[in-house]
């Protein structure tokens, strides 16, 4: 049962347990941000025998990835078996004191080296006034000591000092060393327990994430698993592929699908460190595996993908099975995949639904068609409704896999679009064309309407600035006849964007026969992938959101 225990430090006690590795400071605490002045307050109200606040420590047996180096000093690793002392509360003070006292040098996260040695005693400052200085250089000589020298200066070294100040010496040495520091030990709690306390304590700060904790929980010095190093390969590795941009979030939602078929806070909270450490080249091969397979589908880049969730099913699908899907159970999947993308499936519950569809994959691995829950109708009034461009929405990202499925062409040389992570964040992307330019439709079209301008099926994915620069603010027809005389291709390069000049209205720059013909051959392109059945539950609620990553989940 977790409980509190207060109990008094001594200065010497307090620096023996930092230097023998039974403090430790974990790695999700924010970075050492003091200057040497707040430093120099800290001791001088040590020395004039002020409270400085409490030290809060969480004692455990557990190992946590933890800072290893203070300053210039190496921290050893306790042993096994042995109580550890992280702190929770008071970091910023403890890292203070010991760099003072031990007269570190520590280079902050700008850069610029503070020389913690640089700290003196002024013998004849008053209370009142401020006895540790950092700047001595007005003082007559012989009235300072550095506090290096103080703590662990030998006797002639103090002795040489006017004997008017031995005694003040003497008395400066045993307040410090006498002062009793105040220290609570929360003992028995669970790291998610420990956490908890710590964000409660940091308030004005940024709470841990679920991806931090997990960081600290699973650190194995001994089998080299660190976890942010770790997460950090695998974006690497990813970068060539440009998929990147999978969160931390989903690949522990797929470490934990693997192990216990759920992937709730609680239940990543409760992972056991070694069989995390086991699973994870497994988990990490499955997400690879997702990655190709998502890509040879046609979906070149994860920005575009409509859940990072969806990394998961897939994930547990090639953890059974490691070969890819072929015939019926293929077509299963790709079912699967768009009845979640443009069913909204994950727009809310995500760690629930998760746990759900993992039992869809297994029923569609044994050769049979899963049921689903949610209706999905996707016909010309459903996309018309939903379809407000903005690279936020899942249900846009999913046209957007549409669109990159087709193998988009370059409109000036059919050669095919190069799509980047980069550019397809936000709307206004390099990537993204509005076929009838918005400015030109404002000045031409009738019943101007800014949601059908700014309609998914006015969009095109084109390679960069390069044809905006050459569009501009023309019409299709004008633009078009340009690319014309440069691309004997033409024909050919727009039906890779679901468009026919020809019969799209385009050299009449008729926007509603555009519209419209689109729209008709974008739904019957989307409804091949999807296998008709009777679905009794109700369309998901559509939010305008990516998703809910599981650290934000209560």
């Amino acid at each position: 049962m977790t409980s509190l225990e207060n109990i008094p430090v001594k200065y010497s006690d307090l620096i023996s347990e930092i230097e023998t590795g039974q403090v430790k400071i974990p790695q999700f605490q924010r970075k050492f941000v003091w200057d040497i002045k707040s430093s120099a307050k800290l001791l001088d109200s040590i020395i004039k025998g002020y409270p400085i606040g409490t030290f809060i420590y969480w004692r455990t047996n557990e190992r946590l990835r933890s800072v290893r180096d203070l300053g210039n000093i190496s921290l050893p690793e306790p042993k096994d078996g042995e109580y550890v002392n992280f702190v929770l509360d008071g970091q910023q003070r403890l890292t203070s004191l010991f760099a003072t006292l031990k007269g570190l040098v520590i280079t902050g996260e700008d850069g610029k080296t503070s020389d913690y040695s640089e700290m003196y005693v002024d013998f004849n400052a008053s209370e009142d006034q401020e006895i540790i200085i950092t700047d001595p250089s007005k003082l007559p000589d012989n009235t300072f000591i550095k506090v290096t020298d103080l703590m662990e200066g030998s006797l002639t070294q103090l002795a040489a000092f006017p004997t008017e100040y031995h005694k003040t010496i003497e008395n400066y040495k045993k307040i410090i060393q006498s002062y009793t520091f105040s220290v609570i030990n929360l003992k028995n709690a669970p790291i998610d327990v420990a956490t908890e306390v710590f964000t409660r304590l940091n308030v004005g700060g940024k709470s841990l994430t679920l991806f931090e904790i997990m960081v600290a929980k699973t650190y194995d010095s001994k089998r080299e698993f660190d976890l942010a190093e770790k997460y950090d390969e695998l974006k690497e590795e990813l970068t060539t592929s440009h998929y990147d941009t999978i969160p931390s979030a989903t690949v522990l939602q797929v470490v934990s699908i693997l192990l216990e078929k759920d992937c709730t806070r609680k239940q990543i909270l409760k992972l056991e460190k070694d069989r995390f450490i086991d699973i994870w080249d497994e988990a990490i091969s499955c997400i690879k595996q997702t990655v190709d397979f998502f890509r040879n589908y046609g979906i070149s880049v994860s920005r575009i993908l409509p859940y990072n969730a969806l990394i998961v099913p897939f994930s547990y699908y090639f953890h059974l099975n490691k070969k890819n899907p072929t015939g019926e159970i293929k077509k299963r999947l790709e079912d699967f995949f768009w009845r979640a993308s443009l069913g909204f499936r994950y727009s809310s519950g995500v760690e629930s639904k998760l746990a759900q569809d993992i039992e869809k994959i297994e029923t569609i691995i044994k050769g049979n068609l899963p049921k689903y829950e949610w209706a999905v109708n996707v016909n010309e009034e459903f996309i018309e409704n939903n379809g407000w461009f903005s690279t936020s929405k899942a249900f846009i990202k999913a046209i957007l896999c549409l669109y990159a499925k087709k193998k988009p062409k370059s409109f000036d040389n059919n050669l095919d679009v190069i799509m980047d992570n980069s550019w397809l964040k936000i709307a206004s992307s390099k990537n993204y064309h509005h076929y009838f330019p918005k400015s030109w439709l404002k000045k031409n079209y009738k019943e101007w309407d800014y949601f059908y301008v700014n309609h998914i099926l006015n969009i095109t994915i084109v390679d960069d600035f390069l044809n905006k620069r050459t569009i501009k603010t023309k019409s299709p027809a004008t633009y078009m006849k340009s690319f014309e005389k440069e691309n004997e291709d033409l024909k050919a390069t727009m039906k890779s964007h679901f468009i026919d000049i020809d019969k799209d209205g385009i050299w009449d720059n008729d926007y509603d026969k555009f519209y419209h013909n689109r729209l008709t051959r974008i739904t019957k392109e989307i409804n091949k992938f999807i296998i008709n059945q009777d679905s009794k539950g109700p369309l998901e609620t559509y939010e305008d959101v990516e998703e809910v990553e599981p650290e934000t989940i209560e």
